[in-house]
């Protein structure tokens, strides 16, 4: 379960960076609120999945799901730039996440 409850954290994460994106500066009431709550429930999520993951493991994924997540959402729904540079930094954080993975992360299947 601690896979689980991090990569939906790491979702949450995506979220709340869009949103926070959307609020321009929180003068948007919505989105601020899907931030704050987005926000919340991904570091509570985050810390439970932490019981049973190590923590190096289980907060390089965390952060990597929401930095490509954001990176994937800025391109496909913001319109920003995927040059080559940007989606080369992107497989790197991919692949980062995966060898973390495969390499002794603890807990249990994806």
């Amino acid at each position: 379960m601690a896979w689980f409850y991090l990569a939906i954290a790491g979702v949450l994460e995506i979220v709340w960076a869009f949103s926070m994106k959307k609020s321009a500066g929180f003068t948007a009431l919505t989105p601020t609120i899907i931030t704050f709550i987005a926000a919340t429930a991904s570091f509570i999520l985050l810390s439970v999945s932490m019981r049973s993951l190590p923590l190096g493991t289980a907060y390089t994924i965390w952060t990597g799901i929401g930095a490509v997540g954001a990176f994937a959402v800025g391109v496909l729904v913001l319109g920003e730039a995927a040059t080559p540079g940007r989606l080369i930094a992107g497989a790197l954080i991919i692949s980062g996440i995966l060898l973390m993975k495969i390499s002794g992360g603890g807990g249990d299947a994806f």
